[in-house]
């Protein structure tokens, strides 16, 4: 990189960082300033422009702000105290992002739900928040009805139907209550440290987890990227992602709403909707996972994609071998790609375009964003200590996994780490005297490396998770699936490379009896298991092998991956058209190498 190149990165590294800081500052000198509160001021300043945009509706400031008045006050006459906890299941519409300003605005923590979780799985997400209400969405209600023989407590359930429709009981309900500002009496107290959302991750091993986000990381977030986008008030931003997630239900919305813009949901990705979706609403900016701008990039063109506003998408994913092509393709002016996590406490952002890497640390703030790359054992899962017991940082371009320093300083509430529901997932996350006695840092649990300008590019998960379709799949909760049907004795379950795919798709070793239903197990799958989490790919062999202290081997088997010619044991793939587990040949494999078949 030429000294004319170097300059500029830093330059556009460092307008961005002010910006962010600048947008960040506000929350952390005004500990009442809450995002509820922040909403009124700008419906009060914003009025009539357009806030929110769905599939045939679009709410207006005023109307955001007041409908989510209607909430609150229901939150408040069903009995839901400060910090308790309404569960919200609904797909992707402008509803879900009124619904969880109101229950938060009321002093309740609202649970997004991830809507491809059924039965045990939702019930688990459910009973960890001890949700008081659960309130679905109508097109939902018979998932939730999977989850209710395995919950806990008893919550009370309200359906609502959606814009359109005949009115479900939770509009019937909410048509009872003012939309007027809350008085004084009716407000709780609350301050940026009061819980304000549950959003699930999976982690690294087991089910869901419910990462807490206060009021002050809900705001951080979406102030900190209004700053790195430079949000504007004639930004509108493309939402297709799903809005229980903090990327599309938190930081895509909010980095335009603080600024007055307006936020165009849709109800899940189309690579045939999309530019035309784009150009329809004027939208200057979308919000990506990398296998969505894979699924654009080998579409057919399309009429609209170099007819659109955009001037700047944001995401994470985006890996090296389509960047500079999809930037090129659909003409993007500006890539803005990020890596962070719901409940972590690092966050990169590669403000200058950098092709891969997933954000940038210069050496002149590592002691400000204190984010370091340590030595990490893959066969043990486990950091590398040396002889003095201390962790060791990982040379440049060393693949180590990324941790950050747990520091409790009201200054810096950007390094803190709030933690899950679950206390003992929580010290799971945990680092302690890495470099000297008594420091706490948080494990991300991605391995990247960084080079000698402080970029860093994600390598790969940690541990037994592994991503697909834009989710965390936790390998024991699918292997644990597995093993309840009748016939299949042990289940060994991974991620695997498929050429052309974003992340790893999932696949399992299983050792089954005599007679062993293939075809009953996929109906199994399919009615227990997320579309994500199942796996593609099955091999049947006699045995799992197993270490010494009897933990499964992976990495002999995610290396051998799918190919029939390099393996002898019988796989079988999962073909969506023939709804069933099909035999794999050398001709099948070839045509899943080749993309012909969409996975």
């Amino acid at each position: 990189m030429g000294l004319f190149a170097r300059l500029k990165s830093d330059y556009l590294y460092l307008s961005g960082v002010l910006r962010s800081l600048r947008r960040i500052t506000r929350v952390v000198r005004n500990p009442d300033l809450t995002f509820p509160v922040v909403m009124e001021g700008l419906a009060g300043r914003f009025g009539d422009r357009v806030a929110l945009i769905g599939e045939g509706e679009q709410l207006t400031y005023r109307d955001y702000n007041g409908r989510a008045n209607a909430y609150a006050r229901w939150t408040l006459a069903n009995g839901v105290a400060k910090g308790e906890t309404v569960a919200l299941l609904m797909h992707n519409r402008p509803e879900f992002l009124v619904a969880w300003l109101g229950v938060t605005r009321a002093g309740g923590v609202c649970a997004l739900l991830n809507t491809h979780l059924t039965g045990a799985g939702l019930a688990h997400c459910l009973n960890i928040v001890s949700a008081k209400h659960i309130i679905v969405g109508a097109d939902l209600a018979e998932v939730l009805e999977t989850a209710r023989p395995h919950l806990e407590g008893k919550a009370k359930i309200w359906v609502s139907a959606g814009a359109g429709g005949e009115p479900g009981p939770m509009e019937a309900a909410l048509a009872g209550y003012s939309q007027d500002p809350l008085g004084k009496d009716e407000r709780p107290a609350l301050s940026n440290e009061d819980p304000c959302l549950f959003i699930f991750t999976s982690g690294t091993t087991g089910l869901p987890k419910a990462a807490n986000v206060n009021h002050y990381r809900v705001q951080a977030i979406m102030n900190g990227f209004s700053g790195a986008t430079n949000a504007r008030a004639d930004d509108r931003i493309y939402v297709c992602l799903p809005l229980y997630h903090t990327s599309g239900g938190v930081l895509a919305p909010g980095s335009v709403l603080t600024a007055g813009g307006s936020v165009v949901v849709r109800n899940g990705f189309s690579a045939s909707a999309f530019w035309s979706d784009l150009v329809r609403y004027d939208c200057t900016m979308f919000q990506y996972i990398g296998e969505m701008c894979r699924y654009l990039l080998n579409s057919p063109v399309h009429e609209d994609e170099r007819r659109h506003k955009v001037r700047l998408c944001c995401g994470n994913g985006l890996r090296p071998d389509i960047w500079n092509a999809f930037k090129t393709r659909f003409q993007i002016p500006a890539i803005l790609e990020f890596y962070a996590a719901t409940e972590s406490n690092v966050a990169l952002i590669n403000f200058d375009g950098q092709p891969g890497a997933v954000g940038r640390i210069p050496f002149y703030l590592r002691k400000k964003l204190v984010t370091e790359v340590i030595r990490f054992d893959i066969e043990a899962a486990e950091a590398v200590r040396g002889a003095n017991g201390r962790c060791i940082r990982a040379a440049d371009n060393e693949v180590g996994e990324v941790i950050g320093k747990v520091i409790n300083d009201p200054n810096r509430p950007a390094q803190r780490f709030e933690g899950y529901a679950d206390k003992k997932e929580t010290e799971k996350k945990i680092l302690r005297d890495v470099f000297e006695d008594g420091d706490v840092w948080f494990r991300t649990g991605d391995l990247m490396r960084r080079d000698g300008r402080g970029y860093f590019y994600f390598v790969d998960r940690v541990g037994d998770t592994f991503r697909w379709k834009g989710e965390n799949v936790a390998t024991s909760e699918v292997a644990e699936t597995l093993t309840v049907f009748p016939g299949v004795r042990e289940a060994n379950v991974y991620g695997v490379k498929v050429p052309g795919h974003d992340g790893r798709a999932g696949m399992a070793v299983l050792v089954v009896d005599a007679d062993f239903d293939l075809a009953a197990l996929h109906r199994y799958i399919g009615e227990n298991l997320p579309d994500y989490a199942r796996p593609l790919f099955l091999r049947l062999r006699k045995d799992v092998e197993v270490t010494t202290t009897f933990k499964q081997k992976k990495v002999d088997l995610v290396r051998e991956g799918f190919d029939p010619h390099d393996i002898a044991d019988p796989i079988y793939f999962d073909d969506h058209g023939a709804q069933a587990y099909r035999r794999m040949d050398a001709a099948l494999h070839a045509r899943i190498a080749a993309g012909e078949i969409r996975l």
